[in-house]
Protein backbone atom coordinates (compact mmCIF):
# COMPACT_ATOMS: atom_id res chain seq x y z
CA UNK A 1 0.00 0.00 0.00
CA UNK A 2 1.51 3.25 -1.34
CA UNK A 3 2.63 5.85 1.74
CA UNK A 4 0.20 9.24 2.10
CA UNK A 5 3.52 11.06 2.55
CA UNK A 6 4.30 13.30 0.09
CA UNK A 7 7.80 13.28 -1.74
CA UNK A 8 9.94 15.18 -1.22
CA UNK A 9 13.75 15.31 -0.83
CA UNK A 10 14.11 16.23 2.73
CA UNK A 11 12.08 15.93 5.67
CA UNK A 12 11.68 19.06 8.05
CA UNK A 13 11.14 18.42 11.80
CA UNK A 14 8.33 20.65 11.94
CA UNK A 15 6.54 18.31 9.44
CA UNK A 16 7.91 15.15 10.65
CA UNK A 17 5.86 15.93 14.24
CA UNK A 18 2.91 16.67 12.51
CA UNK A 19 2.89 13.20 10.29
CA UNK A 20 4.20 11.18 12.74
CA UNK A 21 6.85 10.02 11.04
CA UNK A 22 10.28 9.20 11.99
CA UNK A 23 12.12 10.49 9.63
CA UNK A 24 14.46 13.88 11.25
CA UNK A 25 16.98 14.30 8.80
CA UNK A 26 17.88 18.31 8.14
CA UNK A 27 17.77 19.59 4.59
CA UNK A 28 16.10 21.88 2.35
CA UNK A 29 12.27 22.23 1.99
CA UNK A 30 10.98 22.97 -0.99
CA UNK A 31 6.88 22.73 -0.38
CA UNK A 32 5.22 22.52 -3.68
CA UNK A 33 1.01 22.83 -4.51
CA UNK A 34 1.41 18.93 -4.15
CA UNK A 35 3.11 18.27 -1.36
CA UNK A 36 1.28 20.84 1.10
CA UNK A 37 -2.04 19.52 2.17
CA UNK A 38 -4.25 21.47 4.47
CA UNK A 39 -4.04 20.65 8.05
CA UNK A 40 -6.81 18.44 9.57
CA UNK A 41 -7.33 16.74 13.12
CA UNK A 42 -6.01 17.94 16.37
CA UNK A 43 -2.47 18.84 15.74
CA UNK A 44 -0.20 20.50 18.50
CA UNK A 45 2.85 23.16 17.87
CA UNK A 46 5.78 22.07 19.45
CA UNK A 47 6.62 23.69 22.34
CA UNK A 48 9.07 26.94 22.03
CA UNK A 49 12.42 26.68 24.04
CA UNK A 50 12.75 29.29 26.30
CA UNK A 51 11.43 32.43 25.80
CA UNK A 52 9.79 33.15 22.56
CA UNK A 53 10.58 36.07 20.45
CA UNK A 54 7.31 37.47 21.04
CA UNK A 55 8.07 37.13 25.03
CA UNK A 56 11.19 38.20 24.97
CA UNK A 57 10.21 41.50 23.16
CA UNK A 58 7.52 41.92 25.73
CA UNK A 59 9.44 41.52 29.02
CA UNK A 60 12.48 44.00 27.62
CA UNK A 61 9.80 46.48 26.92
CA UNK A 62 8.36 45.73 30.53
CA UNK A 63 12.01 46.46 32.01
CA UNK A 64 12.50 49.65 30.07
CA UNK A 65 9.32 51.09 30.72
CA UNK A 66 9.39 50.05 34.80
CA UNK A 67 13.06 51.33 34.78
CA UNK A 68 12.35 54.70 32.90
CA UNK A 69 9.62 55.15 35.91
CA UNK A 70 12.40 54.82 38.34
CA UNK A 71 9.44 52.41 40.46
CA UNK A 72 10.19 48.67 39.92
CA UNK A 73 10.56 46.54 42.98
CA UNK A 74 10.19 43.25 41.39
CA UNK A 75 13.57 41.90 43.17
CA UNK A 76 11.58 39.00 45.37
CA UNK A 77 8.86 38.04 41.98
CA UNK A 78 9.95 34.92 39.91
CA UNK A 79 10.30 35.36 36.01
CA UNK A 80 7.22 35.10 34.45
CA UNK A 81 7.36 33.77 30.52
CA UNK A 82 5.02 35.53 28.30
CA UNK A 83 4.19 33.42 24.84
CA UNK A 84 2.11 34.71 22.13
CA UNK A 85 0.84 32.84 19.07
CA UNK A 86 3.02 32.88 16.01
CA UNK A 87 0.11 34.83 13.84
CA UNK A 88 1.14 37.84 16.25
CA UNK A 89 4.11 36.69 17.17
CA UNK A 90 5.79 37.29 13.39
CA UNK A 91 3.71 40.83 13.41
CA UNK A 92 6.28 41.82 16.01
CA UNK A 93 9.24 44.25 14.91
CA UNK A 94 12.38 42.43 15.38
CA UNK A 95 13.36 43.07 19.36
CA UNK A 96 16.50 44.69 17.88
CA UNK A 97 15.41 46.98 15.86
CA UNK A 98 13.41 48.44 19.10
CA UNK A 99 15.28 51.52 20.47
CA UNK A 100 17.25 51.09 23.12
CA UNK A 101 16.48 47.30 23.32
CA UNK A 102 19.01 46.07 20.88
CA UNK A 103 21.68 46.58 23.67
CA UNK A 104 20.10 43.90 25.89
CA UNK A 105 19.78 41.00 22.99
CA UNK A 106 22.48 38.50 22.32
CA UNK A 107 23.15 37.37 18.95
CA UNK A 108 20.77 34.63 18.89
CA UNK A 109 17.03 36.01 18.84
CA UNK A 110 15.43 33.08 20.52
CA UNK A 111 18.55 33.60 23.88
CA UNK A 112 17.05 34.80 27.05
CA UNK A 113 18.21 38.66 27.54
CA UNK A 114 20.44 39.50 29.71
CA UNK A 115 20.02 41.21 32.94
CA UNK A 116 20.25 44.76 33.61
CA UNK A 117 23.31 45.68 35.39
CA UNK A 118 21.46 47.17 38.46
CA UNK A 119 18.77 45.55 40.07
CA UNK A 120 15.24 47.13 39.31
CA UNK A 121 14.95 48.05 43.13
CA UNK A 122 17.48 51.52 42.20
CA UNK A 123 16.09 52.53 39.13
CA UNK A 124 15.76 55.62 39.07
CA UNK A 125 18.13 56.42 42.24
CA UNK A 126 21.03 58.64 42.17
CA UNK A 127 24.37 57.17 43.23
CA UNK A 128 24.56 57.84 46.11
CA UNK A 129 20.92 56.62 46.80
CA UNK A 130 21.89 53.24 45.54
CA UNK A 131 24.98 53.15 47.98
CA UNK A 132 23.21 53.42 51.18
CA UNK A 133 20.63 51.54 50.24
CA UNK A 134 17.63 53.18 49.80
CA UNK A 135 15.14 51.83 48.27
CA UNK A 136 13.33 53.37 44.62
CA UNK A 137 9.42 53.25 47.03
CA UNK A 138 11.57 55.49 49.80
CA UNK A 139 13.48 57.40 47.26
CA UNK A 140 10.10 58.67 45.93
CA UNK A 141 8.69 59.03 49.02
CA UNK A 142 12.28 61.59 50.30
CA UNK A 143 11.65 63.25 47.09
CA UNK A 144 8.13 64.55 47.34
CA UNK A 145 8.90 65.69 50.80
CA UNK A 146 11.77 67.33 49.66
CA UNK A 147 9.87 68.96 46.82
CA UNK A 148 6.83 69.97 49.69
CA UNK A 149 9.43 71.47 51.67
CA UNK A 150 10.84 73.81 49.26
CA UNK A 151 7.06 74.65 48.17
CA UNK A 152 6.51 75.31 51.57
CA UNK A 153 9.71 77.67 51.81
CA UNK A 154 9.18 78.97 48.60
CA UNK A 155 5.28 79.53 49.94
CA UNK A 156 7.06 81.13 53.11
CA UNK A 157 9.62 83.31 51.59
CA UNK A 158 6.61 84.96 49.26
CA UNK A 159 4.57 85.60 52.18
CA UNK A 160 7.45 86.85 54.25
CA UNK A 161 8.03 89.34 51.09
CA UNK A 162 4.63 90.47 50.48
CA UNK A 163 4.52 90.88 54.73
CA UNK A 164 7.59 92.96 53.84
CA UNK A 165 6.10 94.57 50.97
CA UNK A 166 3.20 95.06 53.09
CA UNK A 167 4.70 96.57 55.87
CA UNK A 168 7.18 99.40 53.75
CA UNK A 169 3.80 100.41 51.92
CA UNK A 170 2.30 101.16 55.44
CA UNK A 171 5.52 102.66 56.33
CA UNK A 172 5.80 105.01 53.17
CA UNK A 173 1.88 106.15 54.36
CA UNK A 174 2.58 106.97 57.74
CA UNK A 175 5.34 108.91 56.22
CA UNK A 176 3.87 111.08 53.64
CA UNK A 177 1.02 111.27 56.33
CA UNK A 178 3.25 112.69 58.82
CA UNK A 179 4.75 115.01 55.76
CA UNK A 180 1.26 116.12 54.44
CA UNK A 181 0.48 117.20 58.38
CA UNK A 182 3.86 119.03 58.76
CA UNK A 183 3.11 120.64 55.38
CA UNK A 184 -0.36 121.53 56.40
CA UNK A 185 0.99 123.01 59.60
CA UNK A 186 3.52 124.59 58.51
CA UNK A 187 1.22 126.38 55.79
CA UNK A 188 -1.41 127.09 58.69
CA UNK A 189 1.73 128.65 60.63
CA UNK A 190 2.52 131.01 57.03
CA UNK A 191 -0.53 131.90 56.80
CA UNK A 192 -0.98 132.77 60.18
CA UNK A 193 2.36 134.56 60.04
CA UNK A 194 1.19 136.61 56.64
CA UNK A 195 -1.62 137.53 58.45
CA UNK A 196 -0.18 138.53 61.55
CA UNK A 197 2.39 140.60 59.63
CA UNK A 198 -0.39 142.16 57.40
CA UNK A 199 -2.69 143.62 60.46
CA UNK A 200 0.80 145.05 61.69
CA UNK A 201 1.60 146.85 58.45
CA UNK A 202 -1.94 148.04 58.19
CA UNK A 203 -1.89 148.91 61.77
CA UNK A 204 1.39 150.57 61.12
CA UNK A 205 -0.08 152.37 58.05
CA UNK A 206 -3.01 153.54 59.95
CA UNK A 207 -0.86 155.08 62.90
CA UNK A 208 0.92 156.73 60.38
CA UNK A 209 -2.41 158.27 58.72
CA UNK A 210 -3.86 158.52 62.34
CA UNK A 211 -0.99 160.87 62.86
CA UNK A 212 -2.46 162.74 59.52
CA UNK A 213 -5.89 162.67 60.08
CA UNK A 214 -7.79 164.01 63.38
CA UNK A 215 -11.04 163.52 64.67
CA UNK A 216 -13.66 166.59 64.45
CA UNK A 217 -14.24 166.78 67.90
CA UNK A 218 -12.64 166.20 71.28
CA UNK A 219 -15.85 165.75 73.58
CA UNK A 220 -18.66 164.05 72.35
CA UNK A 221 -21.22 161.46 71.94
CA UNK A 222 -22.18 160.11 68.90
CA UNK A 223 -26.55 160.92 68.36
CA UNK A 224 -27.18 159.99 64.74
CA UNK A 225 -25.56 157.95 62.25
CA UNK A 226 -25.00 157.54 58.43
CA UNK A 227 -28.33 155.85 56.89
CA UNK A 228 -31.15 156.47 59.32
CA UNK A 229 -34.75 157.13 58.41
CA UNK A 230 -36.62 159.73 60.47
CA UNK A 231 -39.05 162.81 59.75
CA UNK A 232 -36.52 165.27 61.34
CA UNK A 233 -34.39 164.87 57.93
CA UNK A 234 -35.78 166.15 54.61
CA UNK A 235 -34.23 163.58 52.40
CA UNK A 236 -35.90 161.02 54.60
CA UNK A 237 -32.88 159.38 55.59
CA UNK A 238 -30.24 160.67 57.47
CA UNK A 239 -26.98 161.66 55.41
CA UNK A 240 -24.16 162.46 58.09
CA UNK A 241 -22.48 161.20 61.39
CA UNK A 242 -24.31 163.55 64.82
CA UNK A 243 -21.18 164.43 67.67
CA UNK A 244 -23.61 165.94 70.23
CA UNK A 245 -21.65 167.70 72.63
CA UNK A 246 -21.37 171.37 74.32
CA UNK A 247 -22.06 174.70 72.58
CA UNK A 248 -19.00 176.36 71.68
CA UNK A 249 -16.81 173.47 71.78
CA UNK A 250 -13.46 173.65 69.40
CA UNK A 251 -14.21 171.65 66.03
CA UNK A 252 -10.94 170.75 64.56
CA UNK A 253 -9.86 170.43 60.50
CA UNK A 254 -9.84 166.21 60.27
CA UNK A 255 -6.83 166.94 57.37
CA UNK A 256 -5.18 169.67 56.01
CA UNK A 257 -6.63 171.02 53.01
CA UNK A 258 -8.44 173.96 52.07
CA UNK A 259 -11.66 176.02 52.97
CA UNK A 260 -13.72 175.95 49.95
CA UNK A 261 -16.84 177.34 51.56
CA UNK A 262 -18.16 179.06 54.80
CA UNK A 263 -21.21 180.77 56.11
CA UNK A 264 -24.56 180.25 56.28
CA UNK A 265 -26.52 176.73 54.34
CA UNK A 266 -30.13 176.70 55.17
CA UNK A 267 -31.15 173.98 57.22
CA UNK A 268 -27.02 173.22 57.65
CA UNK A 269 -27.61 176.50 59.49
CA UNK A 270 -23.54 177.75 59.99
CA UNK A 271 -20.98 175.37 57.64
CA UNK A 272 -18.27 174.94 56.52
CA UNK A 273 -16.48 173.01 53.73
CA UNK A 274 -12.86 171.78 53.90
CA UNK A 275 -11.52 169.91 50.60
CA UNK A 276 -8.50 167.76 51.08
CA UNK A 277 -6.01 167.05 48.80
CA UNK A 278 -7.51 164.03 46.83
CA UNK A 279 -11.01 166.14 46.04
CA UNK A 280 -12.63 164.29 49.21
CA UNK A 281 -15.21 167.01 50.93
CA UNK A 282 -16.05 167.37 54.87
CA UNK A 283 -19.10 169.18 55.81
CA UNK A 284 -18.92 171.15 59.54
CA UNK A 285 -22.89 171.90 59.88
CA UNK A 286 -24.76 173.58 62.48
CA UNK A 287 -21.91 175.87 63.91
CA UNK A 288 -22.27 178.43 66.45
CA UNK A 289 -19.64 180.26 65.02
CA UNK A 290 -16.98 179.84 62.13
CA UNK A 291 -12.65 180.52 62.46
CA UNK A 292 -11.89 180.44 58.75
CA UNK A 293 -12.50 181.77 55.13
CA UNK A 294 -12.75 180.53 51.95
CA UNK A 295 -9.17 179.67 50.53
CA UNK A 296 -7.37 179.30 53.45
CA UNK A 297 -5.10 176.26 54.11
CA UNK A 298 -5.54 174.39 57.33
CA UNK A 299 -3.41 171.53 58.95
CA UNK A 300 -4.67 168.45 60.82
CA UNK A 301 -6.38 169.28 64.21
CA UNK A 302 -6.62 173.28 63.70
CA UNK A 303 -9.75 174.67 64.83
CA UNK A 304 -12.29 175.86 62.13
CA UNK A 305 -15.14 176.64 64.00
CA UNK A 306 -17.54 176.37 67.42
CA UNK A 307 -19.88 173.90 67.75
CA UNK A 308 -23.55 175.04 67.74
CA UNK A 309 -27.51 174.09 67.39
CA UNK A 310 -28.18 176.66 64.36
CA UNK A 311 -30.33 175.36 61.15
CA UNK A 312 -32.55 172.33 61.70
CA UNK A 313 -31.71 171.07 64.43
CA UNK A 314 -32.97 169.48 67.85
CA UNK A 315 -30.25 170.01 70.38
CA UNK A 316 -26.34 171.25 70.38
CA UNK A 317 -24.08 168.30 67.99
CA UNK A 318 -21.78 168.99 64.96
CA UNK A 319 -23.28 167.21 61.82
CA UNK A 320 -20.66 165.91 59.94
CA UNK A 321 -20.54 164.76 56.15
CA UNK A 322 -18.15 163.08 54.29
CA UNK A 323 -18.68 163.18 50.10
CA UNK A 324 -16.74 162.27 47.29
CA UNK A 325 -15.06 165.03 44.74
CA UNK A 326 -18.34 164.32 42.90
CA UNK A 327 -20.44 165.24 45.30
CA UNK A 328 -21.98 161.56 46.02
CA UNK A 329 -22.22 160.83 50.66
CA UNK A 330 -20.49 157.95 52.05
CA UNK A 331 -20.74 157.22 55.77
CA UNK A 332 -18.46 159.39 57.64
CA UNK A 333 -17.91 156.41 59.84
CA UNK A 334 -16.54 154.08 58.05
CA UNK A 335 -14.44 156.98 56.74
CA UNK A 336 -12.87 157.99 59.76
CA UNK A 337 -11.98 154.44 60.62
CA UNK A 338 -10.34 153.95 57.23
CA UNK A 339 -8.09 156.62 58.53
CA UNK A 340 -7.15 154.92 61.54
CA UNK A 341 -9.42 156.99 63.85
CA UNK A 342 -11.68 155.26 66.17
CA UNK A 343 -14.98 157.05 66.40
Amino acid sequence: MASNKPAFEAVSPFTADIYGGAERSVGEWNPTEETIRPVRGRHRVAKQRGLARSSTVLGVGVIAAVGAGGMATAQDKAPVSISLPDSIADNLPDAKSLPGVGSFMSGDVEAVPVAASAPLTTAGLTTAEAEQGTGAGEALRARILQQAEQQQASADAEAKAAAERAAAEKAADEAKKQQDEAEAKAAAAKKKAEEAARKKAEAERLAKLAASYSLPASSYTISSTYGQSGAMWSSGQHTGLDFAGSTGSPLKAVHSGTITSAGWSGSYGYRTVLQLDDGTEIWYAHQSSIDVSVGQKVTTGETIGRMGATGNVTGTHLHLEVRTAGGSAMDPLAWLSGKGLAV
